[in-house]
């Protein structure tokens, strides 16, 4: 008998159609007028909402705009060690002193993002750890922003998007964060929590400087805010060309 063979055909669909069609399928009911344009598909792209510069009220228009969005919870707090000291962790906690007792509260920061172009930071705290961690995320999306990447670094030159374009610095309180563009193959020399921010927006290799980095939260901020300086930078075509830069678009 012959052997039957079996052949796979590739069937590419725009990107357009699967966004009607998440949209058809989600039973989400907007509530603002940019939810009823995402909804009835006037808005496509979340570079349209940027553009007009206009503040997100629902985290689900995110949801459906942003292809394959992550998240993740970064390490602000402190629990009592096994032998003292402290451990990291994702939970920030605070206590109130009542006549009645102390009355704790847990803060959470979540990063979102694609890890193409797009990222944003949210913080949430609550009384309960699962309801800090909600809205901390829900935060974080209406929060997003777009940024250019590009190749900045003078011994590189790959005009590749691998890196930033320019030196950038951001500033949250006391704490300062300066970011450098790098060489390809460098990866990202920062601080810990710092390089879950990048990676989540897509940069793989950095240089960056720190000053009065004591406060976890004050320099993921910096941080969020060095990353804003991208974007506000007016850049003109010609330098866009030599460094390779890229937007966060996904539709282009």
């Amino acid at each position: 008998m012959a052997e039957e063979t079996t052949q796979e055909i590739v069937v590419e669909v725009p990107e357009g159609v699967v966004i009607k069609k998440e949209i058809e399928e989600s039973s989400w009911k907007p509530k603002t007028e940019l939810g009823r344009k995402v909804k009835s598909q006037e808005i496509i792209s979340v570079e349209q909402l940027l553009q007009q510069d206009k503040k997100l009220l629902e985290a689900e228009i995110i949801d459906i705009l942003v292809k394959d969005i992550q998240s993740d919870l970064l390490n602000v707090g402190q629990s009592k060690g096994k032998f003292g000291g402290g451990k990291r962790s994702i939970w920030r906690q605070t206590q109130k002193k009542t006549c009645e007792g102390n009355k704790p509260k847990f803060g959470a920061v979540a990063i979102v993002g694609n890890k193409d172009g797009y990222i944003g930071v949210g913080h949430g705290k609550s009384k309960e750890t699962m309801p800090a961690r909600e809205k901390a995320t829900r935060a974080a999306k209406l929060n997003i922003i777009s940024i250019r990447r590009g190749c900045g670094a003078w011994d590189c030159n790959c005009k590749q998007h691998h890196s930033i374009p320019f030196r950038v610095e951001g500033k949250c309180g006391a704490a300062k964060i300066i970011l450098i563009p790098a060489a390809r193959g460098t990866g990202l020399c920062v601080e810990k929590e710092c390089r879950k921010i990048l990676d989540m927006v897509g940069i793989k290799d950095v240089y960056a400087k720190t000053f009065n980095s004591k406060t976890k939260l004050n320099l993921i901020y910096a941080c969020f805010a060095a990353l804003k300086q991208l974007s506000k930078t007016k850049v003109q075509e010609d330098f866009k060309k030599n460094l390779g830069i890229k937007t966060g678009k996904q539709h282009e």
